[in-house]
């Protein structure tokens, strides 16, 4: 019975997955982030090898196997591909783990198209504390955002939250008319005062993304409660999303008319009102454009294993993949 292995590196855990040729679910792990490449990380490449190297092994005897006994492996890292001089390390590191070289390793976006379209072609828009969108048609990719925070992630949860504390600034200075933005600010985060905002955010939370990212449900509770400056900031957001969108359609030259399927992934879609936004936007503004819009098929780490399969040359026929679960 073939064998295949899905890693996802997502930027706050690494999720792992074995799957059988029937579609059977073997085994799947939970470990720490490998995002190497974030501040505070002093091993470099070294953290990729050691979460790796416990966590590899670990869900392959939950499976029944040895590492050496999978067929293929899909590994994909948050920050591949971003820093040309760390690729032939990264490349290099499953060898030593699985004892062979059956196995690919790539970006984890790509594991996120992979799960959502379940490898059709087409694009996959992820909106969490960062923001990207990856498509692929035929043996065409594209990667549009993923830029990090300082300079891009556009319509991320970061992206939201960093635009809604600004304006509840503006709010506690009276340069804008005060909402229920700020007072949700300082309840939920128990804040004497609105300046109480520049110690929390700077020295106690060091200005971590994952903390202010996840400030992104109290601004979506502020628009619904009427928040006109939150309604704003979520609104641009769409826009935002639908423009990586529209940009990976052109990069993979899609025609005029031809209807381009599209999935999203990430907490920012939880909102309603970014989701009904994206949608309304995407559809009503495309002109010529044509798009299917869908939920995700499968989780990044099951897309990862799908993908595992088809790189080996044995791609899982469609009663397997029924059988595998859904995201």
């Amino acid at each position: 019975m073939r064998s295949y292995l899905g890693i996802d590196g997502g930027g706050t855990k690494t999720a792992l997955a074995v799957v059988d040729e029937t579609g059977r679910v073997l085994a799947e792990h939970r470990a720490p982030t490998c995002y190497y490449l974030e501040a505070g990380s002093t091993e470099g490449t070294g953290l990729v090898a050691r979460v790796l190297g416990e966590a590899i092994p670990t869900v392959c005897a939950d499976a029944g196997l040895t590492p050496a006994g999978l067929d293929y492996a899909f590994v994909t890292l948050p920050g591949y591909g971003e820093a040309s001089g760390d690729v032939a390390a990264l490349d290099a590191i499953p060898a030593g783990i699985l004892g062979h070289d059956r196995y690919a390793v790539d970006n984890d976006m790509v594991c996120g198209w992979a799960g959502s379209l379940g490898l059709a072609d087409g694009i996959n828009v992820v909106a969490g504390t960062g923001s990207i969108a990856y498509g692929q048609r035929g043996e065409a990719t594209a990667r549009v955002g993923g830029w990090g925070e300082l300079i891009g992630d556009e319509g991320s949860g970061y992206w939201i939250a960093v635009r809604a504390l600004a304006q509840a600034t503006r709010m506690s200075d009276g340069r804008r008319t005060a909402g229920p933005l700020l007072e949700l600010l300082e309840d939920e985060l128990g804040l004497p005062s609105p300046w109480d905002l520049v110690e929390l955010v700077h020295h106690r939370w060091g200005g971590d993304r994952a903390r202010i990212a996840a400030l992104t449900p109290l601004v979506v509770r502020a628009a619904e409660a009427g928040d006109r400056a939150a309604a704003e900031v979520l609104a641009d957001a769409a826009v935002e999303l639908i423009t990586l969108v529209r940009t990976a359609r052109h990069r993979l030259d899609f025609a005029e008319g031809e209807v381009v399927p599209v999935s999203y992934s990430g907490g920012v879609f939880q909102a309603d009102l970014v989701r009904d936004a994206f949608r309304r936007g995407l559809e009503a503004g495309s002109g010529e454009e044509g798009y299917t819009i869908t939920e995700p098929r499968f989780s990044p780490v099951i897309g990862a294993a799908l993908a595992a399969a088809a790189r080996a040359g044995t791609p899982l026929d469609e009663a397997a993949r029924d059988r595998l679960p859904t995201a």
